[in-house]
């Protein structure tokens, strides 16, 4: 049964991503409420009310439920066991099947390996003697990241050395990780996918990404990739969004390796990757979330004009002054979207820039131009 407009949205999770699908949810006539531990969160002023509560309250997330005809996430560090509970008040999607298999690392490497998904060599360890025989079985250069947590380039450590395990296992905690051996990556790309209740599933072309320090820098839609590439990665998102038999929103980040593709994570939401959705393509990855959880025909994705965005990391507010945008809005088809978000923190995701242009490269130079004027 379709959830129609004038219900209402419940979404767990009140960030950057939470106040994007709210917008996108308040424009089709969705009523949206929220719930985050921050309350100075992103969606704050956009939800008809927003819980201050943690992401593993069982109790606030039946209160949310319970006032709500769907219930959606934005972020992975949502417990399952508060969806689970949320679930006996309304339909959770994603449900917690699919989120207990994604947020933890080794068991989505696990999972993709079963059914038969490219992945580069990994191990998963859980202490520092598994950390030293697998950085050896592996060898060179590898990632070791923590099996749960952690976030534009926290939770990892980086080492070519063997007998950094026990510094290595240290720094992280102690905990249960994964070990990635370094893959010689030409680019890195994404692939969004919809897919609502009824088993429609809606495929968006692949993004380009492009990483600094490990945070996103700048993407762009569509990728410049081969028509052949472009189709395989099609076939990788569908074929995964499938397995997991997800409702909503799953992206899919892949690795372009010696002219093929190896996953590397995915997220069962909305995703940096795809804020040119917004500008760039016939239907937003926002909107595109609304119609999947709320089991609506999905809209197109077609490209309807090559867009690019450069994040905007709190590094920008020197001494807490605005930068200055009318610089880099004087550059033409270049927009400004903020988050609402108090306090800039360095590496902290404070917003974007967008471009559209006739070309993925033009519009990807364009929004590169207007960042630099900051």
């Amino acid at each position: 049964m379709p959830v129609l407009p004038g219900s209402t949205i419940g979404i767990l999770g009140g960030g950057q991503l939470g106040r994007m699908t709210a917008m996108a949810a308040r424009e089709m006539g969705y009523r949206v409420r929220a719930l985050d531990p921050d309350p100075d969160a992103a969606s704050r002023y956009l939800v008809e009310q927003q819980l201050t509560a943690g992401f593993d309250d069982a109790d606030a997330a039946v209160a949310l439920a319970k006032c709500s005809d769907v219930v959606t996430i934005e972020i992975e560090k949502v417990s399952t066991h508060c969806l689970e509970r949320a679930a006996q008040f309304a339909p959770t999607r994603p449900g917690a099947a699919l989120l207990r298999v994604v947020q933890d690392r080794a068991l989505q490497k696990a999972f993709l390996t079963e059914k038969g998904f490219p992945l580069g060599a990994y191990r998963t360890i859980g202490s520092e003697a598994e950390l030293a025989a697998a950085l050896t079985d592996l060898g060179g250069k590898t990632f070791v990241k923590v099996a749960r947590g952690g976030y534009d380039g926290r939770g990892q450590f980086e080492t070519e050395k063997i007998g950094d395990a026990s510094e290595a296992f240290k720094a992280l905690g102690g905990e249960r990780c994964v070990v990635e051996q370094a893959l010689p990556i030409e680019m890195e790309i994404s692939v969004m996918c919809a897919r609502s209740p009824s088993g429609e599933i809606a495929v968006y072309p692949p993004a380009q990404n492009h990483h600094v320090d490990r945070i996103l820098a700048w993407s762009a839609l569509p990728a410049a990739i081969s028509p052949a590439l472009a189709k395989r990665a099609t076939e990788i998102g569908r074929a995964v969004t499938e397995s997991l038999e997800a409702e909503g929103l799953v992206c899919i980040e892949l690795f372009v390796v010696n002219g093929d593709l190896t996953v590397n994570e995915l997220a069962p939401r909305p995703h940096n990757s795809y804020h040119a959705s917004v500008v760039g393509s016939a239907t937003s990855q926002f909107e595109q979330h609304v119609r999947a959880i709320c089991d609506l025909p999905l809209g197109s994705v077609d490209i309807v004009r090559p867009a690019a965005i450069a994040n905007l990391l709190g590094d920008l507010w020197k001494n807490g002054e605005t930068p200055a945008f009318d610089r880099a809005l004087a550059h033409p088809g270049v927009r400004l979207h903020l988050y609402g978000k108090t306090g800039a923190k360095p590496g902290r995701k404070m917003g974007h820039l967008s471009a559209t242009a006739s070309t993925t490269e033009e519009a990807t130079r364009l929004v590169q131009a207007a960042v630099a004027t900051l």
